[in-house]
Protein backbone atom coordinates (compact mmCIF):
# COMPACT_ATOMS: atom_id res chain seq x y z
CA UNK A 1 0.00 0.00 0.00
CA UNK A 2 1.24 3.61 -0.98
CA UNK A 3 1.03 6.45 1.75
CA UNK A 4 -0.82 8.69 -1.24
CA UNK A 5 -1.44 8.16 -4.93
CA UNK A 6 0.57 8.88 -7.82
CA UNK A 7 1.45 12.87 -7.86
CA UNK A 8 2.01 12.99 -11.92
CA UNK A 9 2.49 16.46 -11.99
CA UNK A 10 6.29 15.42 -10.49
CA UNK A 11 6.89 11.74 -11.08
CA UNK A 12 5.23 9.38 -13.67
CA UNK A 13 5.55 6.32 -12.04
CA UNK A 14 5.64 4.93 -8.62
CA UNK A 15 9.36 3.65 -9.75
CA UNK A 16 10.51 7.40 -10.57
CA UNK A 17 9.28 9.06 -7.04
CA UNK A 18 12.32 7.97 -4.85
CA UNK A 19 14.66 9.89 -7.13
CA UNK A 20 12.57 13.08 -7.29
CA UNK A 21 11.84 13.13 -3.39
CA UNK A 22 16.03 12.91 -3.39
CA UNK A 23 16.82 15.40 -5.34
CA UNK A 24 14.06 17.58 -4.01
CA UNK A 25 15.88 17.47 -0.45
CA UNK A 26 19.05 17.64 -2.04
CA UNK A 27 18.39 21.25 -3.01
CA UNK A 28 15.96 22.40 -0.39
CA UNK A 29 18.64 20.93 2.24
CA UNK A 30 20.55 24.28 3.25
CA UNK A 31 17.44 26.21 4.03
CA UNK A 32 15.36 22.98 5.57
CA UNK A 33 16.17 23.68 9.53
CA UNK A 34 15.03 27.46 8.91
CA UNK A 35 11.81 26.92 7.28
CA UNK A 36 10.31 24.25 9.60
CA UNK A 37 12.01 26.45 12.70
CA UNK A 38 9.75 29.28 11.74
CA UNK A 39 6.95 27.39 9.98
CA UNK A 40 5.80 25.74 13.31
CA UNK A 41 6.26 28.88 15.48
CA UNK A 42 9.71 27.37 16.65
CA UNK A 43 7.56 24.87 18.36
CA UNK A 44 9.68 22.10 16.78
CA UNK A 45 12.35 21.14 18.91
CA UNK A 46 10.73 21.43 22.31
CA UNK A 47 8.01 18.77 21.16
CA UNK A 48 10.01 16.59 19.83
CA UNK A 49 11.76 16.48 22.38
CA UNK A 50 8.72 16.07 25.01
CA UNK A 51 7.22 13.62 22.77
CA UNK A 52 10.51 10.90 22.62
CA UNK A 53 10.12 10.96 26.26
CA UNK A 54 6.17 10.54 26.80
CA UNK A 55 6.84 7.54 24.22
CA UNK A 56 9.76 5.94 26.30
CA UNK A 57 13.10 6.82 25.08
CA UNK A 58 15.53 6.37 28.00
CA UNK A 59 19.23 6.28 28.19
CA UNK A 60 20.36 3.09 27.19
CA UNK A 61 18.71 2.79 24.35
CA UNK A 62 19.88 1.87 20.53
CA UNK A 63 17.96 4.17 18.51
CA UNK A 64 17.62 4.12 14.83
CA UNK A 65 16.29 7.37 13.26
CA UNK A 66 14.80 6.40 9.97
CA UNK A 67 14.35 9.47 7.24
CA UNK A 68 16.57 11.59 9.79
CA UNK A 69 16.92 14.82 7.31
CA UNK A 70 19.09 17.10 9.05
CA UNK A 71 18.80 15.66 12.60
CA UNK A 72 15.84 17.34 14.13
CA UNK A 73 14.63 13.92 15.69
CA UNK A 74 17.88 12.66 16.42
CA UNK A 75 19.07 15.98 18.19
CA UNK A 76 16.47 15.85 20.51
CA UNK A 77 16.93 12.39 21.06
CA UNK A 78 20.80 12.92 22.08
CA UNK A 79 19.79 15.24 25.19
CA UNK A 80 17.46 12.64 26.19
CA UNK A 81 20.34 9.46 25.79
CA UNK A 82 22.97 11.79 26.68
CA UNK A 83 24.80 11.45 23.92
CA UNK A 84 25.00 10.32 20.17
CA UNK A 85 26.75 7.21 20.76
CA UNK A 86 23.98 4.90 20.10
CA UNK A 87 22.59 6.79 17.39
CA UNK A 88 21.92 5.65 13.77
CA UNK A 89 20.98 8.20 11.48
CA UNK A 90 19.97 6.93 7.87
CA UNK A 91 18.71 8.69 5.30
CA UNK A 92 18.71 8.64 0.97
CA UNK A 93 19.55 12.42 1.09
CA UNK A 94 23.34 13.24 0.70
CA UNK A 95 22.20 17.17 1.09
CA UNK A 96 20.12 16.39 4.09
CA UNK A 97 23.11 13.73 6.15
CA UNK A 98 25.37 16.79 4.61
CA UNK A 99 23.80 19.09 7.32
CA UNK A 100 22.77 16.49 10.01
CA UNK A 101 26.53 15.37 10.21
CA UNK A 102 27.65 19.32 11.24
CA UNK A 103 25.10 19.18 14.70
CA UNK A 104 26.17 15.27 16.20
CA UNK A 105 28.53 12.67 16.29
CA UNK A 106 25.72 9.97 15.64
CA UNK A 107 25.96 7.23 13.12
CA UNK A 108 24.86 8.38 9.47
CA UNK A 109 23.74 5.58 6.86
CA UNK A 110 22.37 6.32 3.42
CA UNK A 111 19.64 4.21 2.52
CA UNK A 112 15.55 3.82 2.43
CA UNK A 113 13.39 2.91 4.85
CA UNK A 114 12.07 0.18 2.48
CA UNK A 115 15.39 -1.98 2.45
CA UNK A 116 17.19 -0.92 5.58
CA UNK A 117 20.84 -1.92 5.42
CA UNK A 118 21.09 -3.73 9.12
CA UNK A 119 21.03 -6.70 10.60
CA UNK A 120 17.59 -8.24 12.37
CA UNK A 121 16.93 -7.10 16.05
CA UNK A 122 19.85 -4.61 15.97
CA UNK A 123 17.96 -1.67 17.80
CA UNK A 124 15.46 -1.01 20.84
CA UNK A 125 14.10 2.29 19.76
CA UNK A 126 13.10 3.83 15.93
CA UNK A 127 11.66 6.78 14.96
CA UNK A 128 10.48 8.64 11.93
CA UNK A 129 9.74 12.36 11.86
CA UNK A 130 7.64 13.56 9.13
CA UNK A 131 8.61 11.27 6.23
CA UNK A 132 6.13 8.64 6.59
CA UNK A 133 4.57 10.19 3.06
CA UNK A 134 7.26 10.23 0.93
CA UNK A 135 8.41 6.04 1.42
CA UNK A 136 6.54 3.69 -1.51
CA UNK A 137 5.12 0.98 0.36
CA UNK A 138 3.94 1.37 3.50
CA UNK A 139 3.79 -2.79 4.25
CA UNK A 140 6.95 -3.31 3.29
CA UNK A 141 8.62 -0.21 5.62
CA UNK A 142 6.96 -1.48 8.40
CA UNK A 143 7.87 -4.83 7.44
CA UNK A 144 11.90 -3.93 7.59
CA UNK A 145 11.09 -2.01 10.80
CA UNK A 146 10.00 -4.65 12.84
CA UNK A 147 12.62 -6.54 11.11
CA UNK A 148 15.38 -4.40 12.90
CA UNK A 149 13.69 -4.23 16.30
CA UNK A 150 14.87 -5.94 19.08
CA UNK A 151 11.78 -7.65 20.84
CA UNK A 152 10.02 -5.57 22.97
CA UNK A 153 11.70 -2.38 20.94
CA UNK A 154 9.75 0.30 20.63
CA UNK A 155 8.26 2.47 17.20
CA UNK A 156 7.13 5.87 17.11
CA UNK A 157 6.38 7.98 13.64
CA UNK A 158 5.50 11.59 13.87
CA UNK A 159 3.17 12.88 11.17
CA UNK A 160 1.36 16.01 9.99
CA UNK A 161 -2.23 15.12 9.09
CA UNK A 162 -4.65 16.80 7.63
CA UNK A 163 -7.27 17.95 10.11
CA UNK A 164 -10.89 16.50 9.75
CA UNK A 165 -14.29 19.48 9.70
CA UNK A 166 -14.52 21.79 6.74
CA UNK A 167 -13.07 25.03 8.04
CA UNK A 168 -9.97 23.78 9.83
CA UNK A 169 -9.39 21.43 6.45
CA UNK A 170 -9.76 24.96 4.57
CA UNK A 171 -7.66 27.09 7.16
CA UNK A 172 -4.90 24.04 6.20
CA UNK A 173 -4.83 23.94 2.92
CA UNK A 174 -4.25 27.61 3.31
CA UNK A 175 -1.52 27.63 5.46
CA UNK A 176 0.40 24.95 4.08
CA UNK A 177 -0.60 24.51 0.39
CA UNK A 178 -0.14 28.65 -0.21
CA UNK A 179 0.97 30.89 2.52
CA UNK A 180 3.75 28.43 3.68
CA UNK A 181 5.29 28.04 0.48
CA UNK A 182 5.45 31.83 -0.62
CA UNK A 183 6.43 33.00 2.41
CA UNK A 184 9.50 30.45 2.46
CA UNK A 185 10.67 31.73 -1.32
CA UNK A 186 9.62 35.07 -0.10
CA UNK A 187 12.28 34.73 2.69
CA UNK A 188 14.99 32.36 1.37
CA UNK A 189 15.30 33.39 -1.96
CA UNK A 190 15.10 29.78 -3.31
CA UNK A 191 12.91 28.17 -5.78
CA UNK A 192 14.08 24.72 -4.32
CA UNK A 193 12.85 25.32 -0.97
CA UNK A 194 9.62 26.62 -1.91
CA UNK A 195 9.00 23.76 -4.42
CA UNK A 196 10.49 21.13 -1.36
CA UNK A 197 7.29 22.97 0.83
CA UNK A 198 4.73 22.72 -1.47
CA UNK A 199 5.76 19.33 -2.05
CA UNK A 200 5.19 18.64 1.85
CA UNK A 201 1.20 19.94 1.12
CA UNK A 202 0.76 18.18 -1.69
CA UNK A 203 1.84 15.17 0.16
CA UNK A 204 -0.15 15.54 3.50
CA UNK A 205 -3.04 16.10 1.49
CA UNK A 206 -2.91 13.18 -0.68
CA UNK A 207 -1.79 10.53 2.31
CA UNK A 208 -3.95 8.25 3.39
CA UNK A 209 -6.04 8.49 7.02
CA UNK A 210 -4.38 7.47 10.13
CA UNK A 211 -6.66 4.22 10.37
CA UNK A 212 -5.21 2.68 7.15
CA UNK A 213 -1.42 3.71 8.79
CA UNK A 214 -2.71 1.95 11.84
CA UNK A 215 -3.98 -0.85 9.88
CA UNK A 216 -0.81 -1.56 8.19
CA UNK A 217 0.84 -1.70 11.65
CA UNK A 218 -0.93 -4.26 12.62
CA UNK A 219 -0.79 -6.26 9.54
CA UNK A 220 2.97 -6.50 9.30
CA UNK A 221 2.95 -7.96 12.77
CA UNK A 222 3.70 -4.64 15.47
CA UNK A 223 1.57 -5.02 18.77
CA UNK A 224 0.02 -2.37 20.81
CA UNK A 225 -0.38 -0.45 17.63
CA UNK A 226 -1.79 3.19 18.67
CA UNK A 227 -2.58 6.62 17.08
CA UNK A 228 -2.96 10.01 19.34
CA UNK A 229 -4.00 13.10 17.38
CA UNK A 230 -2.42 16.45 19.04
CA UNK A 231 -4.28 19.84 17.94
CA UNK A 232 -6.22 17.51 15.24
CA UNK A 233 -3.10 18.18 13.23
CA UNK A 234 0.11 16.43 14.77
CA UNK A 235 -0.24 12.38 14.71
CA UNK A 236 2.11 10.15 16.35
CA UNK A 237 1.87 6.51 15.92
CA UNK A 238 3.38 3.70 18.57
CA UNK A 239 3.64 0.49 18.40
CA UNK A 240 6.10 -2.63 19.77
CA UNK A 241 8.04 -5.88 18.75
CA UNK A 242 6.42 -8.01 20.18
Amino acid sequence: MVPHPLLPDHYRSPEGKPAFVDGLFDAGAPHYDAVVDWGFLRSGSSYRRWTLQRHGLKPGDRLLDVACGTGLVAEQAAKILGGAENITCLDPSAGMLAVARTKLAAHFVTGRAEQLPFPDDSFTFLTMGYALRHVTSLEQTFAEYRRVLKPGGRLLILEVTKPAGRVRALLFRLYFGRIYPALTQLFTRSRAARDMMRYYWETMDACVPPATVVGALEATGFATVKHHRLLGLFSEYTATKP
